[in-house]
């Protein structure tokens, strides 16, 4: 496979009870919730390594130490450069984390980790289509947010700041603060971020993997505990 000359960007935090998926408690317990956020990351990050693009860089937030799989996600965190996430609110440390990974010169496709369905193909699909048109991509999420967004011109992360995260508009009002500041959109393929517990079977059926087999084994746990 050629190496697809671009820069893949992870924006993760330490999947740690009480700090990760919040909004999936209850249902869940607070270290279930945790232990669903870190089978996201392991299956994020096993598809950024699969994807073939050039440069893989994780932006994080939190003590790995505290974390739930932390001797996972630490063994799966070698084969990136890692940086810390800068202070401010969520768009500001989405653009610093944008700057960050910009430094090589390459176009930058930033993702979450709330997207494990996300394989590897879709993320080197989604890749190449920014390196070959040469325009800003944007992938819509269920929610109305974004769940992936690739640039070309890395001073275009700046609009990030002034766009509403966490809304049911912000994946809208980014849309229209890039084509202000002068990009032209392609569409990426609609995916649904898992941060409620009405998503969580629909993304763990879209794709076999870590987060597939944690949901597995929290339903076969509860039911065991209701027979």
């Amino acid at each position: 496979m050629t190496p697809i000359d671009a820069t893949l960007l992870v924006i993760a935090k330490a999947p740690i009870a009480g700090f990760a998926k919040t909004r999936l408690t209850p249902p869940f317990s607070p270290q279930e919730a945790a232990g669903l956020a870190a089978a996201a990351l392991l299956d994020t990050l096993a598809a950024v390594r699969g994807s073939g693009v050039r440069h893989r860089m994780v932006s994080w937030t939190g003590d790995l130490e505290r974390a739930e799989r932390a001797d996972e996600i630490g063994a799966a965190l070698a084969d990136f450069e890692v940086v810390p996430q800068s202070e401010g609110s969520f768009g500001e440390r989405l653009a610093g984390a944008h700057a960050d990974a910009s430094y090589l010169g390459r176009p930058v496709l930033q993702i979450g980790m709330d997207t494990p369905q996300a394989g590897p193909d879709l993320l080197a699909a989604c890749a190449t289509r920014l390196l070959t048109s040469g325009d800003t991509v944007l992938g819509p999420a269920t929610d109305g947010g974004w769940w992936a967004l690739g640039l070309t011109d890395p001073a275009a992360a700046s609009i990030l700041v002034t766009v509403p995260m966490s809304t049911a508009r912000t994946g809208e009002l980014t849309g229209a603060a890039l084509r202000r500041y002068g990009c032209r959109l392609r569409r990426l393929p609609t995916l649904t971020d898992v941060d409620t517990i009405a998503e969580v079977d629909r993304v763990a059926a879209a794709r076999p993997g870590e987060f597939a087999r944690a949901v597995a084994r929290l339903r076969a746990d509860r039911l065991r505990v209701t027979v």
